[in-house]
């Protein structure tokens, strides 16, 4: 990269960080806990809206995991999911009113909590419908990854989006609250994933499965991006650029490939696809806060009123991490 590139990304990057700064006037503390958190802490942070019937499952999950605390920014629920979250002894909620879309999507809000709370800590920033998996995550907590990853000095960790759904109609069999979504959406496509690289960012760009297979099979290209870096060594002067898709420093986007092989990745099972899909979509379709001109709630409304079946005679039944890291869609890399 040319000496002139690379400025121009650290004025990037110190925009994103003033913008950030500027929403904080967005956001009203509704339960802040954040003194309870101590050195070494693994936080993780989410912007939600409305996902109350996902939380009780989603912090069980993660709390078994080893996060030690929560950061939750509620979007103007009214399903009393701001009121449970203020309730959990580990979790910091705030809550705000203003726009989701203004706030490029919530990125500023979290910039601004993990500038302010997160600097030195190992940080899993992600959506209640995404549960995280990792190299040896049924043997060792992630406390030992993000160990690992201190002691190979990488700063950043990269995660393939798998979008998980179930064998016939979407809404044959209802999702409850505390249920493991995983029940249900027990399948994905084990293939029809393309990768490009970012020139300008050097990450790597994913597309495809049932998304691009079912709601975006007339313009692929237009799917949703399944790249992710949802766990960092958080500094204060790092700022998340598009979702947890890339991040500047420009160098914390390098996760896949090192020199004689590739580096450990994870998977961030995507649990969208439940019985629930349907009226969420309709409501994200008619507040129009999502990336381009919600486009794909615009898919995924037309297609999903009459609950189709993601499933194909392609579609794989998940079993565990190992398995899909025989698929390639992950890799535990150099960790024994």
């Amino acid at each position: 990269m040319g000496a002139w590139q690379s400025y121009r990304l650290r004025l990037r990057r110190r925009r994103w960080r003033i913008r950030a700064f500027r929403k904080r006037r967005d956001l009203r503390p509704v339960a802040n806990r954040t003194a309870d958190i101590r050195p070494g802490d693994i936080l993780l942070f989410s912007t939600q809206r409305n996902e109350g019937v996902r939380l009780p499952w989603f912090l069980k999950y993660y709390r078994e995991m080893g996060v030690n605390h929560f950061f939750f920014v509620d979007n103007d629920s009214a399903d009393g999911s701001l009121d449970y979250l203020a309730r959990q002894p580990d979790v910091s909620v705030w809550t705000t009113r203003a726009s989701y879309k203004r706030a490029r999507f919530g990125v500023d809000w979290l910039n601004w909590l993990s500038m302010k709370y997160a600097h030195g800590h190992w940080i899993l920033t992600v959506d209640p419908d995404e549960l995280f998996l990792y190299p040896f995550c049924d043997t060792r907590p992630l406390r030992a990854l993000t160990d690992w990853l201190d002691a190979s000095s990488i700063k950043s960790f990269s995660a393939m989006l798998l979008d998980m759904y179930p064998k016939g109609r979407l809404d044959q069999q209802p999702y409850s609250a505390g249920q493991d979504p995983l029940e249900i959406a027990s399948w994905f496509d084990a293939g029809n994933y393309t990768i490009s690289r970012n020139g300008q960012l050097g990450n790597l760009w994913i597309q495809g499965g049932p998304r691009a297979r079912v709601f975006f099979a007339d313009d692929p290209a237009k799917a949703p991006a399944l790249n992710k870096i949802p766990l960092v060594k958080w500094d204060r002067r790092y700022a998340y650029v598009s979702s947890t898709h890339n991040l500047l420093p420009r160098g914390l986007n390098q996760v896949y490939d090192e020199w004689g092989g590739e580096k450990a990745s994870g998977i961030l099972l995507h649990t969208k696809f439940l019985s629930t899909f349907a009226e969420k979509a309709e409501e994200e379709l008619t507040r129009k806060q999502h990336y381009g001109a919600s486009r794909e709630y615009t898919a995924y409304a037309e297609a999903v009123r009459d609950n189709p079946d993601l499933w194909c005679k392609w579609s794989e039944k998940y079993i565990n991490w190992r398995q899909l890291e025989i698929l390639g869609l992950m890799s535990k890399g150099n960790w024994a």
